[in-house]
């Protein structure tokens, strides 16, 4: 047989207290003393009792959670900035509850669909390309909405990203600085890493700027792209374009792959092959040579976009654009 479970107004009777100072308790709010919050919570914990805060929720207007959707679950940088905006909605009490699209506009679409109607407090998106009507959904979510890891060319509200195209060209720039010309890209032709392909279309814009060749691109199959298929992709690009000095990664993994395949092959890096990725994995820094790369600082956008989460609660605000400038992070893998 189920036990009913205890009630407030068990835990008020226990406790000597009337239910409306229980639910204060919980609250934390400041006309219950520490002693008697004290007494309160410690006869909840002995009764077993659990806190109901969505009848609360609904009197004061507030779920106390923010919805966010990520591409991927096993992607060390969404994770990070994952991790950043936790931290600093901790101190408020807010929770994430967090979606995953598997870099699927259309699921993406499906999620932002359900997490509004549990009606969050705000809603985190990665990216700033959307279906039509997921687009829709969140101009008339009628809560902050944040956009992270993009500059997008049309937000829809609040914005917490870096250029992609910008960041890569970063690398072109140090790689044509040092009379490197036969440069080559691995990655971001799939329609589904909006994020990758803009690197990609990063390369291309930096090395027509240079009078360069740009079309020396292999497409590493489906994001998120693995190691194996970075090292499948290097192995393309060799018996394509043998005459490549260097080759831009989409990612750190894919770098790795081909920096495994150029080894495996014999081929030395750097010397006769020079090889960057992007996003500052550990395995970047920890790989033989260490692999460069360019660091978009994941958690720093979890913690910024915390903050205005934070502010807007207390002072709304019309929409703000806060640009993070990654770093480029120059190691053995390039000369």
């Amino acid at each position: 047989m189920t036990r009913k479970p205890p009630t407030m107004a068990d835990v008020a009777k226990a406790a000597g207290v009337s239910p409306m100072t229980v639910s204060r308790a919980f609250k934390r709010d400041a006309s219950v003393s520490e002693a008697t919050r004290s007494v309160i919570l410690q006869t909840a914990e002995t009764l077993g009792y659990v806190f109901d805060a969505t009848a609360s929720n609904l009197r004061s207007q507030r779920s106390d959670f923010v919805a966010v959707t990520v591409p991927s679950l096993n992607n060390a940088n969404f994770a990070e900035t994952v991790r950043g905006l936790t931290e600093g909605l901790r101190p408020a009490g807010l929770q994430i509850l967090l979606g995953y699209t598997d870099y699927d506009m259309d699921e993406e679409e499906r999620l932002i669909d359900q997490f509004l109607r549990r009606r969050p407090e705000a809603i985190v998106v990665t990216g700033g390309r959307h279906t039509p009507r997921a687009r829709r959904l969140l101009e008339h979510a009628g809560i902050a909405v944040m956009e992270t890891w993009d500059l997008p060319d049309a937000p829809i509200g609040h914005v917490i990203g870096f250029s992609n195209a910008e960041a890569v060209r970063s690398m072109v720039d140090h790689f044509v600085a040092r009379g490197l010309t036969r440069l080559a890209f691995i990655g971001g032709d799939a329609a589904r890493d909006t994020r990758g392909t803009d690197r990609r279309r990063g390369f291309i814009a930096a090395l027509e700027t240079y009078g360069l060749d740009p079309t020396r691109l292999v497409d590493a199959g489906t994001p998120p792209i693995s190691m194996a298929e970075g090292a499948a992709a290097m192995a393309l690009l060799l018996q394509r374009f043998p005459e490549t000095q260097a080759v831009i990664c989409v990612s750190d993994l894919s770098a790795f792959g081909a920096l495994t395949e150029c080894q495996r092959r014999g081929i030395a890096v750097p010397g006769a092959m020079e090889i960057a990725g992007f996003g500052n994995y550990d395995v970047a820094s920890v790989c033989v040579p260490a692999l460069s790369t360019i660091d978009p600082h994941p958690r720093r956008i979890g913690a910024e976009t915390a903050r205005l989460i934070l502010s807007l609660r207390e002072m709304p605000s019309p929409p703000q654009t806060i640009s993070i400038a990654p770093t480029l992070i120059l190691r053995g893998s390039t000369s």
